[in-house]
């Protein structure tokens, strides 16, 4: 039997509020431990994956994201100087999946969602502005350490999932390794209402434009273009989100008469990084906690939703005497191979496929593209490959399921 009758969940971001979601649809009580006052205005992630949809139906997570996203169908491959190389239109994907079509919706409106749930939810609670300093764990508790509003608290739970970021400091706290590599530059987002079409009427809402100097990602949103772009590492981070520095960048890519209308701002550094383990005792992590990755492919945040799903389901049968503690032990099985051959692979190879700068390898990356998309039964294939399918299906997540 539970020791405290409680899930505990570092962090309030999108993987950790959809976790105490899922728990709290099992029956299962859970406190949630958030640093921030509320939502975060985070424009950093938007696209959710076909089988991400699929798999999360059940819980009206999927409902939620249709009734506040962006259908986007088709997405293309494309180069600055020689413009569409390449378009692949996931509606071929319908016999696979109910949702064949990539979903812009911005992450903050999934947490706003989730903690409105959970805030109605008489077993779930959300303690904000609670930032852990720590934890310590016996073996059959565990004690998280956080600064609140009114000082050092401690909160008693019997499973922790630590859903605190790339700085997790559950993870450091565990002691578990975090390898991997930060790339030199930052990354930029800026988010703009100018519609780009008027400028580039052949694209589609979702656009990866390769270049060998500054490559840029083009995204639509409900409410805005969202671009993504890399920042030489001889500009200062401060400089690179001015309005200087981001209108030369802009007009760069569609130039127009006037300085464009700049609604988002901000710079990051990007890491691909796997934790060595993904439990320690009776903590779990989850999400950027345990693996972080570049945004071009769009499958950090989507993994992580992914790694929620699962450990959920294996501590809900634990808890409810449905299963013994070792099928916990089929979390890390499952999920740490998927961050390494699936998330972090296609990733860093989409990075270097938009970088490339050697002129030889670039056009054979170009010619390469345009025969994938050329060819119906290739196409297909990377498709349910770049949409997540595949990998799912390896580790047994998502059946392989044909409809029609």
């Amino acid at each position: 039997m539970p020791k405290h009758d409680r899930v505990i969940i570092a962090g309030g971001g999108p993987v950790g509020s959809t976790a105490a979601w899922l728990l709290t649809l099992q029956g299962i009580p859970v406190t949630v431990l958030e640093a921030e006052e509320g939502v975060q205005l985070d424009y950093r992630a938007s696209t959710f994956h076909p089988p991400t949809l699929d798999l999360f139906e059940e819980s009206g997570i999927t409902g939620a994201l249709v009734d506040h996203g962006l259908k986007c169908p088709v997405w293309q491959f494309r180069d600055r100087q020689r413009g569409r190389i390449a378009e692949f239109d996931l509606s071929v994907l319908a016999n696979d999946t109910k949702y064949p079509y990539r979903l812009q919706c911005e992450q903050f409106k999934l947490v706003d969602w989730l903690y409105k749930k959970l805030g109605a939810a008489d077993s779930a609670e959300i303690l904000f502005r609670h930032r852990i300093t720590g934890m310590r764990q016996s073996d059959d508790d565990v004690t998280v350490i956080c600064d609140g509003p009114d000082g050092p608290v401690e909160i008693e739970g019997d499973w922790l999932i630590a859903a605190d970021g790339g700085r997790s400091v559950v993870r450091k706290s565990l002691g578990i390794g975090f390898d991997g590599h930060t790339h030199p530059e930052h990354f930029i987002v800026a988010g703009t209402e100018y519609d780009f079409r008027a400028h580039l009427p052949d694209i589609c809402s979702v656009n990866y434009t390769a270049d060998p100097e500054e490559w840029f990602l083009l995204l639509e949103i409900p409410d805005m273009w969202r671009v993504v772009m890399p920042v030489d590492t001889s500009v200062q981070a401060e400089d690179a989100v001015t309005d200087t520095y981001l209108q030369k960048a802009l007009q760069n890519i569609a130039p127009r008469d006037g300085d464009y209308p700049i609604l988002v701002r901000a710079i990051y550094r990007v890491s691909a990084r796997i934790a060595a383990e993904y439990r320690g005792g009776r903590a779990f992590l989850a999400g950027d906690a345990a693996h972080i990755n570049n945004p071009l492919g769009g499958m950090g945040l989507n993994g992580g939703l992914q790694d929620a799903l699962n450990l959920t389901e294996r501590l809900a049968k634990v808890w409810h005497g449905e299963a013994d503690e070792t099928v916990l032990d089929g979390y890390e099985t499952q999920r740490r191979p998927e961050a390494i051959d699936a998330i972090n692979a296609i990733t860093e190879r989409n990075k270097k496929l938009m970088e490339e700068r050697d002129p030889e390898i670039r056009q054979r990356n170009l010619d390469e593209m345009r025969a994938i998309a050329a060819d119906p039964n290739r196409a297909y294939q990377f498709m349910l490959n770049s949409a997540m399918i595949t990998s799912l299906r390896r580790s047994g997540m998502l059946p392989e399921v044909h409809r029609g």
